[in-house]
């Protein structure tokens, strides 16, 4: 008996080491967000715009609007998506990257949309939030796509400061989906438009779009 009781003290001494030397490792992560909303409403594609505009102004340090002229005389009947791809793909540097451990450096792509946006946000406890928002216009309304993607540092000496800074200003991961979040809602507030989450990752639970907070 006793030599259980021994056998189980020294396997939670050992777990307990591998869990502050685990903490104790700086691990530098590539973080990748995406959401996809359908939007329904009357309004005509420059007040959705606008309201995209406005919502994602809320959130973010700089950002580059671009309103191309439609190549379509009719909505089509299906709306387009955001693709990704890798401009550096096949050069020496995304080998490198690759054997780091990294997943490049990607680029959202808004071919066909009639309002796109890339921005930037500083965050504490990461590198630059960069975004990519799309809205597609179709015959029974909008799609609005949504790519985001960001560094963050964890573990090492410096954690319990980082740490501290999320707790008083939020966490990458909480302006991401903020940020997200304040450009649907305002969509709906200034169009009166029904807004149903389609698809994303990571997973969106609930309906939070549907709270008109302004926190």
């Amino acid at each position: 008996m006793k030599k259980v009781v021994l056998a189980i003290g020294v396997a939670l001494f050992l777990a307990g080491c591998g869990a502050i030397n685990n903490a104790l490792v700086e691990k530098k992560k590539t973080v990748e967000y995406y959401r996809i909303f359908d939007i329904k409403t009357n309004a005509d594609r420059f007040a959705v715009a606008e309201a995209a505009s406005n919502g994602l102004g809320r959130n973010v340090n700089s950002a580059n609007e671009a309103m191309p002229i439609p190549n379509f005389s009719e909505p089509p009947e299906k709306p387009g998506r955001f693709k990704l791809f890798d401009p550096l793909a096949g050069s020496k540097l995304a080998a490198l990257a690759a054997s780091g451990g990294s997943i490049g450096y990607k680029v959202a792509t808004c071919e066909g949309a009639v309002w796109t946006a890339k921005a930037n946000r500083s965050i504490s406890g990461s590198s630059d939030l960069r975004l990519t928002v799309c809205l597609w216009q179709y015959k029974d309304g909008y799609h609005l796509d949504a790519y985001a993607t960001f560094q963050k540092l964890e573990g090492g000496i410096m954690q319990i400061s980082r740490s501290m800074a999320s707790a008083m200003v939020g966490t990458p991961e909480e302006w991401t989906e903020k940020t997200f979040l304040d450009i649907v809602r305002t969509i709906r507030k200034e169009t009166g438009a029904e807004i149903t989450f389609l698809e994303g990752y990571p997973k969106l639970s609930g309906t939070p779009w549907l709270d008109d907070s302004d926190e």
